[in-house]
Parts: C-alpha cells; structure tokens; sequence
C-alpha cells in the first residue's frame, strides 16, 4: 500500500513550540513514508530538516510566513494522479473553492493540496475535476482566520482510480481517525 503524509503550518518556533507528542509518534513510527507533502508555513529550519527525515520524497511549498528558500508551487505524478500543492495564500477568503479550482486548473492537476485555513477539509472543485484537500495545521495552532485550534494531518492512500482519505486529529488526547473515499470516474470526483 502506497501512502501520502500529508502535512502543514507548524508555525514553529513563531507559534508553537513542537508538533504534540502523539502525532510526533505516530509520524515517526510511520517512516519512511514513501511520499511527504507539506502544505507551507513550516518558519523554521530545524523542523524543516525534521521533515526531510520523514519521508523518501518530500514536496514542499512556501507559505506567507515562510522565509525559507522554497517553491511557490509543486506538482508531482503519483500512481497515475496529478498533484499540486499550493499554500493557498494570495486570496480571500481563505480556503475559498473558487480560487483553490482555478490554481488546480492553472497547475493542471487532478488533486490540489493546499494549506493556510488551519482547518482541515475535503472538497470536490467548481468544475468537478478537482479534488481540493487541506491537511488542517499539524500543531493546531491560530490562523489569520482563526482556525480549528485541533492538530490535524491527512494520509492518502491511492489504489487505482480511488484514494482513502484519513483525516486524523488530536481530540481530548487522543487521535480520532476520520475515513473519506473520493473516487475519480470519467474525468470527475465523487466523495463517498
């Protein structure tokens, strides 16, 4: 089984001290994850180099906050998927599906992955095309918008024209594991 570490805005040392000490682990026991995509707003470079280590391959964007030398945008193929990642600042309101649809379809992909919000969500794009996922902020930390407040991270797991989603969060000290399945089925996505 192929996996996506889906991650981002850590916001650390700026915002938050560490990444919570479950998800650290769960991360960790994880390795090496065959691909790590990190959403932006990492800020420091020792996290940064702590990411690297967690995956075979890392795609990483630039967010608002970031001053670190890294890409605007990224786009990769996996297991027959387009997949762009874009840390979602640049308009408003932040998560905005309207937005979010015309960057997939300028970087012409399939899947965008986008961060900023702090609030994790699922969303099918304007034209159907596009699958918009937002991993939430891995420390759960405030946002420009405010945000969840809960540390959240997303797994992807891709079989064919379908791909599990795991939305996990970190609720009451624990991690509570949300399962989506989005199918792409004649050029179009479905959530189920």
């Amino acid at each position: 089984m192929k996996q996506i570490l889906v991650i981002g805005d850590t916001h650390i040392p700026d915002r938050a001290e560490n990444v919570p000490r479950i998800i650290r682990d769960y991360l960790e026991r994880g390795k090496p994850w065959i691909i790590v995509v990190f959403t932006g707003d990492v800020t420091g470079e020792p996290v940064l180099n702590w990411i690297k280590s967690l995956g075979k391959e890392l795609y990483i964007v630039r967010g608002n906050m970031d001053y670190l030398p890294l890409p605007r945008t990224q786009v990769f193929d996996f297991e027959g998927f387009k997949i762009g990642i874009h840390h979602g600042d640049g308009f408003y309101p932040r998560g905005d599906t309207g937005k979010l649809s015309s960057i997939a379809s300028k970087l012409e992909v399939n899947i965008l992955i986008s961060g900023h919000t702090h609030s994790d969500f699922i969303k099918i794009g304007t034209t159907g095309k596009e699958l918009l996922l937002n991993p939430g902020s891995l420390t759960g930390v405030w946002g420009g918008a405010g945000g969840s407040f809960t540390p959240s991270f997303m797994v992807l797991e891709i079989t064919g024209k379908m791909i599990l989603i795991r939305t996990l969060k970190l609720t009451g000290g624990n991690l509570i594991e949300k399962t989506t399945t989005a199918k792409f089925i004649d050029g179009r996505w479905i959530l189920e």
